[in-house]
Order: structure tokens, then sequence, then C-alpha cells
């Protein structure tokens, strides 16, 4: 055997281990009882709730932070904005704190009794143990993804292009849309689809933060943990396959998007 192949086969070995058995698994015990235990377990008033808050937290974070991340990208490299290098150190805070001290954080600030909560909760507007905390919750944790791949393009395609659209007449907002965007479409299509996956399968953070009350705050993830610690362990398999199939259309759909896409250019 050729160390190529041995190398290919250690790879897929791997992959195989970590990915494919544990999915595979999952997949068969949730179907093993046949689809009608999996539908029931879906269709209930609590599991329709978590999966319905769980497509609105993601359907406000991922365009919130894709928008956040194009702009920040922009702050970091293509201005001289003072204290931008610590911008770009702070976006990578969510990697290196755990969730769960994110979430924590979150209720120390916004609770009822936190520095913002307090006041909020007397103008009548609920944070914590509520679906804006979840949403908060999530966007903080998907923060950095858009930005992280946006960031490096930027700083490869230059600013050629930009400043000959400007020196021809072209406003600051026509250079961003017909030079830049272009340019950095498929790093904010890879940031999008990071940023939905993260968001779906999001823990930690949202667990802290929601109260874990089935039914109103109960997002899919917390679903199945719920599922799982009441013994309904096809509930709890089924619910993750879904949540599983839902990050695997966001990517086949934005690579389909990016393919027609080219098509359309000629590529």
């Amino acid at each position: 055997m050729t160390p190529r192949l041995a190398l290919r086969g250690t790879a897929l070995l791997y992959l195989a281990a970590l990915l494919v058995l544990p999915v595979g698994l999952v997949l068969f015990r949730a179907s093993e009882k046949g689809l009608a235990p999996v539908v029931d377990s879906l269709t209930t008033p609590q599991g329709m709730h978590a999966f319905y808050l769980t497509s609105i937290v993601v359907a406000i974070a991922v365009p919130l932070n894709t928008i956040f991340g194009v702009a920040t990208s922009l702050l970091i490299v293509r201005t001289k904005l003072p204290g931008r290098k610590l911008i770009d150190s702070v976006i990578d805070l969510p990697f290196a704190v755990s969730p769960v001290v994110i979430g924590l954080s979150l209720v120390l600030v916004y609770g009822n009794d936190g520095f913002l909560g307090g006041p909020l909760s007397d103008a009548g507007l609920k944070i914590i143990f509520s679906t804006p905390g979840i949403i908060l919750a999530t966007v903080f944790v998907s923060l950095p993804f858009v930005v992280r791949e946006v960031s490096p393009v930027l700083r490869e395609i230059g600013t050629e292009q930009e400043e000959a659209a400007g020196t021809l007449g072209a406003s600051p907002w026509q250079t961003f849309r017909r030079i830049t965007l272009p340019a950095i479409r498929p790093a904010v299509g890879y940031g999008v689809v990071l940023t939905t996956a993260r968001a779906l399968g999001e823990y930690g953070a949202v667990s802290v933060v929601s109260g874990k009350f089935s039914g109103r705050t109960e997002t899919a993830t917390l679903f199945v943990e719920d599922r799982f610690q009441s013994f309904d362990l096809t509930g709890a398999y089924a619910a993750a396959i879904v949540l599983a199939l839902m990050a695997v259309a966001v990517l086949v759909g934005m690579n389909l998007l990016d393919r027609n896409r080219r098509l359309r250019h000629g590529n």
C-alpha cells in the first residue's frame, strides 16, 4: 500500500468513526420502530413549538450576524479607525469562552436584577427566560463566523478596483454593490452556512437564558435533551436527525445557489 492510499484510508476511517458511525446509529435508532413513533414525537405541541422557535431564532440571528459580519469586516480591513485591532480580537471571544459562561453573563446583564435587565423589565421588556434572550444568546455565540470568512477575502482582493470605481464617480454604495460584494459573496455564503449551523445546534448559552420551559422557551436542542431525560429515546433521536437534516439542507442550498451563480456568469 502506497503512503498516499494509507493516508487516505486513515482519514476516511477517522471520519467514519467520528461522523458517519454516530450519525448512522442515531438514524437507525430513530427509525427502528417505524416512522409512526417518530412522527408522533415530532408533531406533539412541544415538539412543533421547539422547531418553530428554533426557526424564528435562526431567521433573526443569521441575517443580523451576516450584516454585522460584513460591516465589521469592512471596518477592520478597509478603515484606519483607532481600536480596530482590538475589535478584531474581541470578535473571537465567543470561540474562547464557554457558551455556558456566555449565558451566565447575559443573565447577569439582562436578568431582572441585572445591570440592564432591571430598567428593561420596568419598561415591560423581558429578555431572560424569553425569546429575546434566546435570540441574543444565539447571536452572541455565532457572531464571528461571517467576519472570519470575509476579512481574509477583503485583504486578498485589495483596493485597486474599489479605488478605480471611486475615481470614475461611483458612490460608496455603488462600489460596494458592484465591486466588493460580488468578490466576497462566496465567503459571505460560507459564513452564513457556518452561522446557521451554529445557531441550529447551540445548546449551552441557550440552556442558561431560556429557563427550558417546555412549549415556551424550549428550542430544538433543548427538546432533544428533554426527550432524552424523559427516556423518550425515539423522540430524542428523531429531533436530532431533523436538526442534522436542516443543517445539511442549508449547506446544499448554498452550494446550489453558488453553482447557479457560476453558471450564469459562465464560470
